[in-house]
């Protein structure tokens, strides 16, 4: 199994973060049996001080260099992946794409309707890529502008009424695409330090939802259960 994590920055992560891929990392070490690669082009951290994604420092030092790898980037959505999910997919060789976008695209750049084309896109792209990538997207969690802005809110909604539609139309068995489930119990004030992105708890959260369709879809891995 080859995994490629896709994000925003949620993703990301920020200079000092521990991120959700590192939970996962964590996860898939104790949990899945067989070899595994986390692949991808970027191995960066946000840095707030350089407004660029040029940190390497990680919460946990000892997280190793080669689990850091990830496509991903801070105000980069489905828009921004899409024309790049191709070249990464091949020079990865990925077979398991985790993808948490949409927050960003439906913030600055595209509608629901927009943003669902580019999904389609997405998975186009990375298909020809590899005919039998599967992936698990994660729908839009809502953030603190969601809470503030009912159009935003509105609009967050349809997108996600839109990605499950799209999921069900495009998954096929030699490429299975999951949609997983946004976790019920998210609080932007207990699991995010900025009413956006994720802290500790919120990071659990989101590789949960990833590690929990994986195993109950197909049988990667345990159950989630947050590392000390």
């Amino acid at each position: 199994m080859r995994i490629m994590f896709v994000g925003d920055s949620m993703t990301i992560g920020s200079a000092g973060d521990l991120t959700w891929r590192y939970r996962m990392w964590q996860h898939l070490n104790t949990t899945y049996g067989g070899p595994y690669k986390i692949v991808g082009p970027r191995r960066e951290l946000y840095d707030p001080a350089a407004d660029a994604p040029v940190s390497y420092a990680y919460g946990d030092p000892d997280f190793p260099e080669r689990a850091r790898a990830h496509l991903a980037g801070w105000g980069e959505g489905w828009l921004h992946m899409a024309p790049l999910v191709g070249d990464a997919v091949r020079a990865g060789r990925a077979d398991t794409l985790l993808v948490s976008l949409g927050l960003i695209d439906l913030g600055f750049y595209t509608n629901a309707e927009q943003t669902a084309e580019n999904v389609r896109r997405f998975v186009a792209e990375a298909r020809a890529a590899n005919p039998r990538v599967r992936a698990v997207l994660m729908p839009v969690i809502r953030n603190v502008r969601a809470n503030n802005d009912p159009p935003f809110a509105a609009e967050c909604e349809r997108f996600n009424e839109l990605l499950g539609k799209t999921v069900a139309d495009l998954d096929t068995a030699g490429s299975p695409l999951l949609l997983a489930s946004r976790p019920d119990s998210w609080d932007i004030d207990r699991d995010t330090y900025d009413g956006t992105h994720p802290n500790a708890a919120g990071e659990h959260l989101l590789a949960a939802a990833f590690a929990d369709a994986m195993h109950q879809a197909w049988e990667v891995g345990g159950e989630y259960e947050p590392a000390a």
